[in-house]
């Protein structure tokens, strides 16, 4: 995912030192049940849309302008899904992030899916039985998206 302006302007004076960043995730449902999929750009990997919320954008709308921009496909954010501290990671520049991620599960409403931007190098509907080798993060949101339960977070002390 390409950098926003709004952290080059932060790194420009905090260097590689760690940020704690909003970031969202999107699980989004067809009418059929189908969960939609992007394949990375950085990583070639097949996984849920996300990204990170523009300063005043509330979560939700984030989630919804992230699928939209990688999908062309629109949808509305249902509920939350998640709330989870991920690990910190390290960028090849040296960068260090932690993400506080907010995962919603979505429903299509329009568009068609296809490649929208420079962050995907496919994007496809997939059934939940047949889905492609995914990273756990990404199976864990697709499973509690799918789950009628509440929202789900890590208790303390775990």
């Amino acid at each position: 995912m390409p950098t926003p302006d709004f952290i080059r302007r932060i790194r420009a004076s905090a260097g590689h030192q760690l940020l704690l960043l909003p970031g969202v995730t999107a699980v989004v449902f067809d009418s059929a049940g189908r969960v939609l999929l992007g394949r990375r750009a950085d990583t070639g990997e097949w996984s849920v849309i996300g990204g990170i919320p523009e300063p005043g954008e509330q979560p939700a709308e984030a989630a919804v302008r992230e699928v939209f921009e990688e999908t062309a496909v629109r949808c509305v954010a249902e509920r939350v899904v998640l709330v989870q501290g991920l690990r910190p990671v390290r960028y090849a520049n040296g960068d260090e992030c932690q993400y506080m991620d907010i995962t919603f599960r979505c429903r299509a409403v329009g568009g068609e899916a296809r490649v929208n931007d420079e962050e995907s190098l496919e994007v496809a509907w997939f059934a939940t039985k047949a889905l492609p080798g995914l990273s756990e993060f990404a199976l864990h949101r697709i499973r509690r998206a799918m789950a009628q339960e509440e929202t789900w977070f890590e208790p303390a002390g775990l």
